[in-house]
C-alpha cells in the first residue's frame, strides 16, 4: 500500500506519518506539504528514517505536481488545509483558495489516476456552525465562519468520489494532545501549555460554550485503521467528548494535573458559539485506542514536563 498525505508535516500529519512508518501494511508514504507553518519537527524530531517516507514540497493548487505524485499511490489522506485560528474570519480568500479549490485539485488528481482506490478527507465540525443542542451528520450543515464554509465546499468535491472509490469525509472535532509538530492554538492545548509554563489560563467569553473534542492519538488511530481496512464511503463525525470550556478547566484543575492554576476571563460578557456533536457509531470500529479524558490530560502533562527538561 502506497499512501499520500497532504499536509503531512502538520500537527496531525506528522503523527500519522510516524504511525504509518511502523505499519507493515504500508510500503510507501509520500508527504506533500508547503511548510507554510515553518514547522520542521517532522524532519528533526519524529524519528522517521529515510527510505519508506518521501517528502515533496508543494502547493495544493499545483495541479501538475499533484497529478504526477498521484501516479505513485493508491491511497490519499487529504489533511492539507488553511486551519481555523482565533481570527476565524481573517484571510477568507486563503480559506477559499486552499480548503475549497485546493481540495478540488486534489480530488481531480485522484479521479484522473485510476490506481487511487481510497480517499480520506479531513473536514471539520465547523461545517455545522452553531447549535443549542447536540447535532450529527444527518443535520444539514450551516457554517458560520469562512473556515467552516470553505471546508464544506471542499466536502462537496469529495462527495463525487463516493461512487468511484472508497471515499470518506471525516468531520473532526477540536483535536488536542501533545504531538511532535505541536499546535498551541487549539483550546485544550493552549490551556495545558499555559498551565504548564505560565501557571494561569485565559478563558475567552463566558466559558459556557461547548465544543466537540477528539484526542490527537485517537484521530491518528482512526485514520490509520481506515487506511489499512475497508470502509463504506460516506460522512463520519469524529468526536468523542463534548465539553463546555469551563468543564475542561475543571479537569485541568484536577489535583493530579494543575490544581493551582489561576484563571483570567477575557470578554466574559460574550456568548460564543456552541458546536456539540453526538459521537458517531459508524466510527467506533476504527477507534481502537481506549483512554479516558483525565488519563489523556495526565499523559499530556508528562509530555510537556519532559519537553521542558529536554529543552
Amino acid at each position: 500500500m502506497n499512501v499520500l498525505i497532504t499536509g503531512g508535516a502538520g500537527y496531525i500529519g506528522t503523527e500519522l506519518s510516524i504511525a504509518l512508518d511502523k505499519c507493515k501494511q504500508v510500503d510507501k508514504i509520500i508527504i506533500y506539504d508547503n511548510l507554510a507553518r515553518r514547522n520542521y519537527n517532522l524532519f528533526l524530531h519524529s524519528g522517521i528514517k529515510r527510505g519508506k517516507v518521501k517528502f515533496v514540497e508543494g502547493e495544493l493548487l499545483d495541479s501538475r505536481k499533484l497529478n504526477n505524485i498521484m501516479k505513485e499511490v493508491d491511497t490519499v489522506v487529504h489533511l492539507g488545509a488553511r486551519v481555523e485560528s482565533r481570527l476565524i474570519n481573517a484571510s477568507h480568500h486563503l480559506y477559499e483558495q486552499i480548503n475549497n479549490w485546493g481540495t478540488a485539485e486534489t480530488v481531480y488528481a485522484a479521479e484522473q489516476n485510476k490506481n487511487v482506490k481510497k480517499f480520506i478527507y479531513a473536514s471539520s465540525i465547523a461545517v455545522y456552525g452553531d447549535s443549542s443542542k447536540p447535532i450529527n451528520k444527518k443535520i444539514e450543515p450551516y457554517p458560520r465562519t469562512y473556515y467552516g464554509s470553505s471546508k464544506l465546499r471542499g466536502e462537496n468535491h469529495v462527495r463525487r468520489l463516493f461512487d468511484k472509490m472508497e471515499a470518506a469525509i471525516l468531520r473532526i472535532g477540536n483535536v488536542y494532545g501533545y504531538g511532535t509538530s505541536f499546535r498551541k492554538d487549539p483550546v485544550i492545548n493552549l490551556f495545558m501549555f499555559e498551565s504548564s509554563f505560565k501557571g494561569r489560563i485565559r478563558i475567552n467569553g463566558t466559558g459556557l460554550q461547548k465544543r466537540g473534542f477528539i484526542s490527537l492519538e485517537k484521530t491518528v488511530d482512526v485514520l490509520k485503521n481506515m487506511i489499512i481496512n475497508e470502509f463504506k464511503s460516506g460522512i463520519y463525525d469524529l468526536v468523542e467528548h463534548n465539553f463546555a470550556v469551563m468543564e475542561v478547566v475543571d479537569y485541568i484543575r484536577n489535583e493530579a494535573i494543575y490544581p493551582d492554576i489561576e484563571m483570567i476571563f477575557v470578554n466574559q460578557h460574550l456568548k460564543l458559539r456552541n458546536i456539540e456533536v453526538t459521537p458517531d457509531e459508524d466510527i467506533k470500529p476504527y477507534l481502537t485506542v481506549k483512554k479516558d479524558f483525565l488519563d489523556e490530560l495526565k499523559g499530556f502533562k508528562r509530555k510537556l514536563e519532559l519537553s521542558d527538561r529536554n529543552a
